[in-house]
């Protein structure tokens, strides 16, 4: 098994050295980077490069660790046993199976991704670190010990909102996903829109690199804000001589609300523009 990147997915030499070798070491690959730089997506075009199920599991703050493993429904039990049913004797029937154990049994290596696990408890990661280390966990309800039958190709995304434990961190390969620079930038956009004019898409990334550079702006726009505003651009039939010889002392890049996801950003991006207006008189 090994990562090349896929058709509809640019991966850097160095994202590609990272997965390739977390599958070779058999250890959980952690991947860090600012929101939208495709660190879900990752998982997804893994698995369809490699052909392997995907089994997601989404991170909230309420989740549990033993919620990916297993949960024992005794509130059911209890009620089906005073109803007087039959599959009450059988404590299995109240076993909801977790992502893990989906992923323990399935015949073929899949993918498993814990996606955005520092929305979880402080100890989420510490409570999974005997599972993800010797791939099995017991079931004291039915007295039986889960096995993988293949080991899982593990991926684990965080956007950096809490620090992972020292413990979890020295069991995973880790990768930082840098924004992507200019020229790869292009490559991501060629693969939403390969017909999109040149001339366009060279103003458009001027425009979204300085609104990234724009100092104390509270969320910079990110990769999948910049498609989004391009798609919108290309709908609206913007033409690129919009983008060019609009007046500098107008922050606000037309259709801004692709780009700017807060109030914060847009008053700031005024309050340039009117500095601006004030030098220019």
């Amino acid at each position: 098994m090994k990562f090349e990147g896929t058709q509809s997915y640019v991966a850097t030499d160095d994202l590609k050295l990272a997965v390739n070798a977390a599958i070779t070491l058999e250890r959980p690959l952690l991947i860090k980077g600012e929101p939208g730089t495709g660190k879900t997506m990752l998982a997804e075009q893994l698995a369809e490069s490699l052909g392997a199920k995907l089994i997601t599991w989404h991170i909230k703050s309420t989740t549990k660790a033993h919620q990916g493993l297993y949960e024992y429904d005794a509130v059911s039990r209890l009620r089906d046993s005073q109803l007087g049913v039959d599959k009450v004797h059988d404590v299995a029937n109240y076993i909801k199976k977790g992502k893990l154990w989906e992923a323990f049994e399935s015949e073929e290596r899949a993918i498993l991704l814990i996606d955005e696990i520092d929305k979880a408890d402080i100890e989420f990661p510490n409570d999974l670190l005997q599972e993800l280390d010797k791939m099995e966990f017991y079931v004291y309800e039915t007295n039986q010990t889960i096995k993988a039958k293949q080991r899982p190709i593990i991926i684990i995304t965080s956007n950096n909102e809490k620090e992972l434990p020292d413990a979890f961190l020295r069991r995973c390969f880790f990768h930082y996903i840098a924004f992507p620079d200019r020229d790869t930038m292009k490559k991501i956009v060629d693969v939403h829109f390969p017909k999109i004019e040149s001339a366009l898409l060279s103003e458009a990334m001027d425009i979204f690199f300085d609104v990234r550079k724009v100092p104390g702006l509270k969320k910079k726009p990110s990769t999948s804000e910049l498609v989004d505003w391009l798609k919108l651009l290309m709908a609206d039939q913007i033409p690129e001589a919009v983008l060019r010889d609009r007046d500098p002392t107008k922050a606000i890049p037309p259709l801004y609300g692709a780009l700017v996801k807060n109030e914060q950003d847009v008053q700031l991006l005024e309050r340039l523009a009117f500095m601006t207006r004030r030098q220019n008189r």
